[in-house]
């Protein structure tokens, strides 16, 4: 018997725009306990999709560095404007500026073997499940491997 995406997605989704900020997105992740967010438009089109990893890259080292260098050039010895700095804060970046736009999401119909092999293809952890290119779920890895243990389980029982 097929398992159909359906039967083992993620319905109760926590979702972000594209103007939500990266801090209140990152806040959103830790809340609701997931470790991505898809972006959605008014219509909960995806739009894409901003990880944990996203959020750390953005709050690292590397682009803390990046970042300061780029306003020493910018300032050219000046003083920069507060109103200018304040503007950019890290707080106030928007999850338009890193989010994944390469959206790889599935059909609710869509088999467990499908979307584990979607995953595996892609080295991605969650599929989208749309419905007419609205989301109205998400499988992860974690869903497959517990579709997959339950019927395994199932299998195994003894008939009488």
């Amino acid at each position: 018997m097929t398992i159909p995406a359906k039967s083992v997605m993620t319905t109760d989704l926590v979702t972000v725009s594209p103007e939500t900020t990266v801090a209140e997105a990152a806040r959103r992740m830790l809340t609701h306990h997931v470790t991505a967010v898809p972006v959605v438009d008014p219509d909960s089109r995806p739009l894409g999709l901003v990880s944990e990893g996203d959020v750390m890259r953005h709050f690292g080292a590397q682009f803390q560095s990046k970042r300061a260098q780029w306003l020493r050039l910018l300032a050219e010895g000046e003083r920069l404007a507060p109103e200018f700095l304040a503007e950019i804060r890290l707080n106030q970046q928007h999850v338009r500026e890193i989010m994944h736009t390469t959206i790889f999401s599935a059909d609710q119909e869509a088999s467990l073997a499908e979307l584990a092999d979607l995953m595996l293809e892609h080295g991605i952890k969650r599929v989208l499940i749309l419905r007419d290119g609205v989301l109205v779920g998400i499988v992860s890895r974690a869903d497959v491997v517990r579709a997959v243990v339950e019927k395994l389980d199932d299998l195994l029982e003894p008939t009488d």
